[in-house]
C-alpha cells in the first residue's frame, strides 16, 4: 500500500500542525508579569493591561486566536506585582509620614 509523502511542514508525524495560532503578545505579556513579579514590579500594571487586552481579543476571536494560558499567567503576575508595588507606595508613603512628624524620631526620645 502506497501512502503519500509526509508534508513538508507541521508536527514531526507527517500530519498537517492544525489549531489556533497563538496570540502575537502572548509570550511578551507572559515575560512582563514575570519580570514585574521578580525584578521590576512598575512592569506589573504594563503586564495587566495588556494581558486584559489579548484576553478580550481572545475571547472575541471566537477560537481562531490561541495562548490564553500564557497570556491568563502574565495577566495574574502583573495582578500581584501591581498589588505589591501599590503595598510598596503605601509603605514608603506611611515612614516618611511617622518619620516628619517625628514618631521614628530616636533623638526625641529622653531616657
Amino acid at each position: 500500500m502506497n501512502y503519500p509523502p509526509p508534508p513538508p511542514y507541521g508536527s514531526p508525524y507527517g500530519y498537517p500542525a492544525y489549531g489556533p495560532q497563538d496570540h502575537p503578545q502572548a509570550i511578551t505579556i507572559m515575560i512582563l508579569g514575570i519580570l514585574g513579579l521578580l525584578l521590576c514590579q512598575f512592569l506589573g500594571p504594563v503586564a495587566w493591561v495588556m494581558g486584559k487586552k489579548a484576553l478580550n481579543e481572545i475571547d472575541a476571536s471566537g477560537g481562531a486566536i490561541g495562548g490564553r494560558s500564557s497570556v491568563m499567567a502574565g495577566y495574574v503576575c502583573g495582578i500581584v506585582s501591581s498589588i505589591l508595588l501599590i503595598l510598596t507606595i503605601l509603605f514608603i508613603i506611611t515612614m516618611v509620614i511617622l518619620t516628619v512628624l517625628g514618631v521614628l524620631d530616636s533623638s526625641s526620645s529622653t531616657y
